[in-house]
């Protein structure tokens, strides 16, 4: 019987089930015979692990079950789900069987081909629509958008380089892959690959296990070792892969909280975040759908980019999406101008007038055939401003879009005269760019110039993006747009007047 259920598994086919207790002592939960074996073993190996997914509604409900929902009650969006899965609650051996043959990381364990790293693939079998948006997603191309870009990639050398003191001169040393694991890539995500399969010693005495690099990760744009992008769990934490973690502002904080991406610092002083904190503890996360001002009464980050919101009568505000840029007319951050949304997750492609791989030139003129037009950005804006309308008068948000332009202008030009000011240090040899084939985010000037567009000019059009002005007059706002304007003004004639 083992033999045979290992067969079924290599097929993706599931049929064997048994009537177990799981999740709750008073309903009883259908689990396959495969995941009931797992259990049997994982509830001491990893009893956290396991005690996550039963709490989770995975472990609660078919899909089967799902099916039966209404369209906006759904949580599954794939119309059609293999008959042998749907029988059974989600569980163990429904995610780490999934596709074998497109899983390199696949290797023996106790009968059955498990894989370790469960992907957006496997993901779609039940959620094809949100596999499908994402990876058209920018977070979804995030290692290649940095890594495959020979611009940014000199910036994250840089940032991550090891240094040393020799010779009165400061050496530095490119940084290794685990250094890039631990920091950029941490957010953006790593290559995991198989290097192979290594013994060791387990409760259940010696066992096989794939050698894999670049793990753990569960960065947004990891690269997986069946070839798709991106992690689900960077957003929905497994085991427990919960939609209220998803909605609740804390997940996206993970990596939108530096001052380069000051999103979730900015929500907490806003009085979105002012409301949240207080009321909160008082919505309801896990309602589907969403319904403004029922379930909740001041937006998180996921009612803004990502959820179904209704009306308490049903009346649709916004589709749900997993491609995030469907409610963002404009890139607010990157190198080095605030300008329109690419229109490809692959932003690598992108080439401006110098053929840099940059969405603008260094003047801020956009590399327009790589960005959307004004139409799409108008679709855009109203996607956004429909759940804004579902709190505020047309008045409002006309208002505070305006004001957000305005933000773009004005902080796109300080960018501009400090980037003026680097192009002198650069013309005149008082620093090596990227003309002198030289990495242009390196010297000290150059650090001041990276301050310029990736802190102080990020940090105030989110401040006025999402209405938290303090944060963009002095808490890395305009305050610091104009002294670091003026210290690097300073420095260029201190250093030509010494020449």
């Amino acid at each position: 019987m083992r033999k045979l259920i290992a067969v079924l598994l290599a097929a993706g086919l599931l049929a064997a089930v048994s009537v177990v207790t799981a999740a709750s002592p008073k309903k009883q939960t259908l689990l396959s015979s495969a995941t009931q074996e797992c259990l049997s073993c994982h509830r001491e190996l990893t009893p956290g692990l396991v005690q996550d997914w039963e709490n989770s509604r995975h472990a609660r409900m078919t899909p089967r079950e799902a099916l039966k929902k209404g369209k906006l009650e759904r949580r599954v969006s794939s119309e059609k789900i293999p008959a042998p899965l749907t029988g059974t609650v989600v569980g163990c051996a429904e995610c780490h069987t999934q596709n074998p043959a497109k899983h390199k990381d696949s290797y023996e364990h106790n009968g059955y081909q498990v894989h370790t790293v469960v992907t957006p693939e496997d993901c779609a079998t039940c959620h094809v629509q949100e596999r499908e948006q994402y990876d058209q997603n920018l977070m979804a191309r995030a290692y290649g958008n940095l890594m495959n870009n020979p611009v940014y990639l000199r910036l994250v050398e840089d940032v991550n380089a090891s240094g040393s003191f020799k010779d009165k001169r400061l050496q530095l040393t490119k940084p290794d892959a685990a250094t890039n694991a631990d920091s950029c890539l941490f957010c953006h995500g790593t290559i995991v690959e198989v290097k192979g399969l290594k013994s060791r010693e387990t409760a259940q005495g010696e066992m096989s296990f794939p050698v894999l690099t670049g793990w753990p990760n569960q960065g947004v744009g990891r690269v997986n070792p069946d070839g798709s992008l991106g992690s689900c769990a960077a957003c929905h934490s497994r085991h427990g892969f919960s939609i209220e973690v998803a909605r609740k502002p804390y997940t996206c904080s993970k990596c939108h909280k530096g001052p380069d991406v000051p999103a979730y610092q900015v929500y907490e002083v806003s009085r979105h975040g002012n409301l949240y904190a207080a009321q909160g503890k008082d919505f309801d996360f896990k309602d589907v759908p969403w319904k403004a001002g029922k379930d909740f009464t001041a937006p998180t980050c996921a009612a803004c980019h990502v959820s179904l919101i209704t009306g308490e009568g049903g009346q649709v505000v916004a589709e749900r999406t997993h491609r995030m840029n469907d409610r963002l007319p404009w890139r607010l951050f990157g190198l080095i101008y605030a300008h329109s949304h690419p229109k490809s997750a692959d932003t690598s492609i992108i080439r401006n007038k110098a053929g840099l791989p940059l969405p603008t030139d260094f003047s801020g003129a956009e590399a327009a055939p790589f960005l959307i037009d004004e139409k799409e950005k108008a679709q855009r804006y109203k996607n956004l401003q429909q759940v804004c309308l579902s709190c505020h008068s047309q008045t409002w948000v006309s208002g505070h879009f305006q004001r957000l332009e305005q933000t773009i202008r004005t902080t796109n030009q300080m960018t501009l005269a400090a980037t003026e000011v680097m192009t002198a240090a650069w013309d005149q040899g008082l620093a090596r760019g990227l003309a002198q084939k030289a990495n242009p985010f390196d010297e000290a000037i150059e650090k001041k110039w990276i301050e310029q567009w990736l802190f102080f000019a990020n940090s105030t059009r989110f401040a006025s993006a999402m209405m938290g002005a303090d944060y963009g007059v002095f808490a890395n706002g305009r305050w610091y747009l104009r002294r670091n304007l003026q210290e690097m003004n300073e420095w260029l004639w201190e250093k030509g007047k010494k020449r």
